[in-house]
């Protein structure tokens, strides 16, 4: 395939002969005049050597690697890639007949940067991360409901907030195969009501599966905390495991009548849960010294940029310093960061300096990460974004 050229300087493919999926702007020598972003390219080394193919766009990251040969990027290669991350997922077993949502394109992961697409039941919902990506949607959604075993009917496009918006690329989020069916999907024999059209990423937080059945296995007889509650996940969770009181807190008035919804629908007639809308900080400062034995700690990302880095860890320090303080002697804290900027050693330095702070005997129990469906390709370790820590508090 004839794409345009881009050339790197001297010394700068090191990277992409690594697998690296990424190409920086400082790293180019030489390109087209006014290249359009989301354009299918071919970089090339210093001296002429294809390096592979991908799609460029404005900006520090400039080329996103879909390929390192000079392969055609057609819907043969989407249909490929999908196939391929389909299979993995099979694979792994997440797929079965106690769940049918799950994260099926997890971009630079799957070897396809720039997309996500989360599976609940017959509806896919995708994001475009780049202009590439945005204008191949057409083309991937095709192959996703193609795909045979795979199932999907629907297509639920959801990149509005999350495509550079100096692109000028004007996106809509809506059906592009399909339309709504149902918004309520299945995790592990539980059921969740899904809000997509209006919710926060595709509309829930499919990372924190595995998390969520661990906690599970800690919550019989236990009152449980669950702040930056969200949709209730770790909530109705909590609950399924025998707790005894489970109080869930969401500064989004929104994010509460969810979370209440979502513990009506696996629980009809009763179940011993407070939902409260309000600053995770104010209500932690507010609440009586003992009053929980397991606290969950599961904040939006304090970090998206490196330049928010050092606010980022006071935050986790603070949050988890007041967490420390008000648990029960004996209680048992799930504390997560799921901001990428933020590398597991920073996260847990915060939170050791939070624990000595608190004066208290702190054990970590378990280390936790994103699940399978959330693979990091080893060549991009900066696809480990989901940091956690189970801890013991004497």
């Amino acid at each position: 395939m004839n794409y345009d050229i881009i050339r790197l300087k001297k010394g700068k493919e090191e990277s992409l002969r690594r697998f690296h999926p990424w190409v920086f702007s400082g790293a180019i020598a030489s390109m087209p005049p006014e290249l359009e972003e989301g354009t299918i390219v071919t970089v090339l080394s210093y001296d002429g050597n294809v390096l592979g193919t991908g799609h460029y766009q404005k900006g520090s990251i400039a080329v996103r690697m879909l390929r390192f040969d000079d392969a055609p990027i057609d819907s043969a290669f989407y249909s490929d890639r999908i196939a391929e991350a389909w299979n993995l997922r099979k694979a792994a077993g997440i797929i079965n007949d106690r769940s049918d949502c799950y994260r099926l394109i997890h971009g630079e992961g799957d070897f396809l940067p720039g997309l996500i697409v989360d599976v609940y039941g017959a509806t896919a919902v995708m994001q475009a991360h780049s202009p590439g990506i945005h204008l191949s949607r057409k083309i991937i959604a095709e192959s996703l409901v193609n795909l045979p075993g795979l199932g999907l009917k629907n297509i639920f496009y959801k990149s509005e907030t999350t495509l550079p918006f100096k692109a000028g690329l004007e996106p809509a989020d809506g059906y592009l195969i399909g339309n709504f069916e149902t918004d309520v999907a299945k995790e592990n024999g539980l059921l969740f009501h899904v809000d997509w059209l209006k919710g926060q990423k595709t509309g829930f937080f499919i990372d924190q599966r595995d998390n969520r059945a661990l906690l599970r296995q800690y919550s019989c007889g236990k009152d449980v905390l669950n702040m930056f509650c969200y949709t209730g996940g770790f909530s109705v969770y909590a609950l399924k495991g025998g707790a005894r009181k489970v109080v869930s807190v969401d500064s989004s008035a929104k994010a509460v009548s969810l979370t209440e919804r979502n513990i009506s629908l696996n629980f009809p007639e009763s179940a011993p849960h407070t939902a409260i809308a309000m600053d995770a900080f104010k209500y932690l400062d507010d609440m009586a010294d003992g009053e929980f034995d397991l606290i969950v700690l599961d904040p939006p990302a304090f970090a998206k940029h490196r330049s928010a880095i050092p606010n980022a860890l006071r935050g986790y320090q603070k949050l988890n310093l007041k967490a420390f303080k008000k648990i029960r002697r004996g209680g048992i804290v799930f504390t997560f960061s799921c901001s990428q900027a933020i590398s597991k050693e920073q996260f847990r330095l915060a939170v050791l300096s939070a624990a000595v702070d608190s004066g208290r005997k702190v054990r970590i129990l378990h280390q936790l990460t994103q699940p399978a469906d959330h693979p990091v390709n080893i060549y991009h370790p900066e696809g480990e974004y989901l940091k956690g820590l189970v801890l013991h508090i004497d």
